[in-house]
């Protein structure tokens, strides 16, 4: 392999070019959209390398369900966001095509990790220090203890975790957790992690949980967050987190629990927990759901959202469904 096939890559420009994949290939692009791809491709040369990585991913759709092939996707009329051109992808990846895009970006760690959880799964893992741990949906987490430490990597998705006792080290031993945007450090605490677009929330139920954001950061650097509390971190700080009418525990009990919550917010919610796209139009985004959901069908809960809010469920595939104003 070149140095050029194996140089990493910004995840931001693999972003922006996976965006292009999906507007290009999805949609049927217009003159505009065609000269503002062609203007970023000869911005930077790493655009035009994460475009002919990406690009080659294209071939691969064949191997995919056929419920998700070319035909079924370019009948989508309304472009896609982010999130859903990244599921789209990430659906790719379980036929090994993604590998190329490169280690740092690629899904690998989590489809290596010790404990995983597919979409629509959670887990309870029992750690030997006593502690435990929830996986929610598509979730995935390694452990590494030593004499000094206990450690627990998120590399995917969301956990909650009871932390242990310890009671047979020699001491007990400080109990950390390590995400992309930092660590948090507990010693008897039950709090979650969730590893979002925006950075990793943490929500506190009982207990202390030190916050140190970014991996270069000093340990003074932290940040003690009480229980009853929430912050949304990044690498470059923590800050408050704004509730969105979601009961951010209700998933451990099965359940997606809300409280007057925008539909868009909820369906992207929901969607975390089936394979491919779920969505709604912008003309019904607004409206507002109140509710507690059995994850087990999320089918179920789409008829009685439906029901509720007066919506139209158009099942283009099962992994391609929109939410519209109902006739």
């Amino acid at each position: 392999m070149s140095r050029r096939e194996s140089q990493a890559l910004d995840p931001a420009v693999v972003d922006q070019a996976i965006h292009w994949q999906v507007r290009l290939g999805f949609n049927q692009p217009d003159e505009q959209t065609q000269r503002a791809f062609e203007h970023w491709l000869q911005q930077r040369p790493e655009h035009l390398l994460a475009w002919q990585r990406v690009k080659a991913l294209g071939d691969e759709f064949a191997g995919m369900p056929a419920q998700l092939s070319r035909q079924t996707l370019n009948g989508a009329h309304h472009g896609i966001r982010r999130r859903e051109s990244l599921k789209l992808l990430g659906l790719l990846a379980t036929v090994g095509a993604a590998a190329w895009l490169g280690r740092d970006y690629t899904p690998v760690p989590a489809m290596l990790a010790q404990q995983r959880s597919s979409t629509g799964e959670q887990r309870r893992v029992q750690l030997d220090d006593g502690s435990l741990i929830q996986l929610n949906s598509d979730s995935a987490v390694d452990s590494v203890f030593d004499a000094q430490r206990r450690l627990i990597i998120l590399r995917r998705g969301e956990i909650i975790v009871n932390v242990g006792a310890d009671e047979h080290a020699a001491q007990a031993r400080p109990f950390w957790v390590q995400t992309r945007d930092g660590v948090m450090r507990a010693q008897s605490a039950r709090f979650l992690a969730w590893e979002r677009d925006d950075g990793t929330l943490l929500s506190v139920q009982g207990g202390t949980v030190a916050v140190f954001p970014g991996a270069s950061q000093p340990l003074e650097a932290g940040s003690s967050v009480q229980a009853k509390n929430q912050v949304l971190f990044t690498s470059s700080g923590a800050r408050e987190y704004r509730d969105n009418g979601l009961d951010l525990w209700s998933w451990s009990d099965g359940v997606i629990s809300v409280r007057d919550m925008r539909l868009r917010d909820f369906v992207a919610e929901l969607s975390r927990y089936r394979p491919g796209v779920l969505r709604c139009a912008e003309e019904v985004a607004e409206r507002r759901i109140s509710g507690t959901f059995q994850l087990a069908d999320n089918d179920q809960v789409l008829a009685l959202v439906a029901q509720s809010l007066h919506l139209h469920i158009d099942y283009r595939t099962r992994y391609w469904v929109t939410l519209t104003a109902a006739s």
